[in-house]
């Protein structure tokens, strides 16, 4: 387990306003764009706000009406915003959906933008020092030379860090992402990654959860998630297995920060980690039942009935078996 002083989980990152197509369509022949907010780092701390956890985001803004919405948005369930800087010289970073038949492209517009011009310094800030934890993203790593910084110089202590390799093809044109990600996340004290995610940064013949944990030694804790299927915590020589829940996807966009998120919750209670990870699995499918990042979560009784359930009973709730290969 990771200690956790007293204090906020404190999310460092960019989140930017979204234009999605309404309906949703190709945005080519799009009649109209909703304006949306989209940061992993956010999602997490909205999520972490909703179990009740204290929680901090710490970025930057443009002062444009694009950073005031992404601003009143991210602090409306209760997550502390007085960190985040407002840049009168750089715009707010923009994402613009565009859904496809089998997926949906992203294009980002965020070259320069608030966020971008982050750095290690922000560490030393009053709006970082009383972290119980931070938590970062390999997204932040690959926005400019500064950000990247940052992410090297949380990672030298002394306070623990959650890191979610959340690897952006897009963001790394240059090949140097499985290098990278790989290094940064081997340091972090916690890691979340999916197994689909390892074996496109490090190849096909990873193949089980354990495989990334052999890559990955250095982490006290690692969390691999089997997309749809399961998800695995390491901690030491220990590794516990919970299957996810069968949930009817109308949007995947968001689940794993809630997961995150839940986890996060977990480990600042005090959980046991396959608790923990139940609570992952709950959180995030209150992002998959929605069409945008953030859902509202089960009741509270109902989340308390699933976690003291027996695990057969979990395994009642979770999804079909994977056929046999052959």
């Amino acid at each position: 387990m990771i200690p956790l002083a007293e204090g906020p989980i404190v999310c460092v990152g960019e989140t930017m306003a979204a234009l999605v197509p309404e309906p949703v369509g190709p945005l080519v022949a799009a009649a109209g764009l909703r304006v949306a907010v989209a940061g992993a780092e956010s999602n997490v701390a909205m999520y972490l706000a909703d179990h009740g956890i204290p929680v901090r985001w710490v970025s930057a803004l443009g002062d444009d009406p694009f950073g005031r919405r992404v601003l009143a948005e991210v602090a409306a369930p209760g997550v502390d915003v007085g960190g985040v800087r407002v840049d009168p010289t750089r715009p707010t970073g923009l994402l613009v959906k565009d859904p496809g038949e089998v997926a949906t492209r992203v294009h980002y517009y965020r070259r320069g933008s608030a966020a971008s011009a982050l750095g290690p310094g922000l560490l030393a800030g009053a709006a970082v020092r009383d972290a119980a934890l931070l938590h970062l993203t390999g997204i932040t790593a690959a926005l400019s030379p500064s950000c990247r910084a940052l992410v090297e110089e949380a990672l030298r202590g002394p306070l623990p860090v959650s890191f979610d390799v959340n690897y952006r093809p897009a963001l790394w044109t240059d090949g140097s992402a499985p290098d990278l990600l790989h290094a940064l996340a081997d340091r972090a004290d916690l890691v979340f990654v999916g197994l689909d995610e390892a074996q496109a940064l490090w190849g096909d013949r990873i193949g089980t959860p354990g495989d990334v944990r052999s890559l990955l030694p250095g982490p006290r804790l690692l969390v691999v998630k089997d997309g749809a299927h399961a998800a695995t915590v390491f901690g030491g020589a220990v590794a516990h297995t919970v299957p996810a829940l069968h949930t009817e996807v109308v949007e995947p966009v968001g689940a794993g920060d809630a997961f995150a998120a839940g986890f996060l919750t977990g480990l600042r209670r005090g959980e046991p980690l396959p608790r923990a990870l139940r609570l992952a699995h709950l959180t995030a499918g209150a992002a998959l039942r929605v069409p945008g990042d953030h859902g509202p979560l089960p009741p509270a009784d109902r989340i308390a009935s699933l976690l003291a359930a027996s695990e057969e009973e979990w395994r009642q709730l979770g999804p079909p078996a994977r056929p046999e290969a052959g």
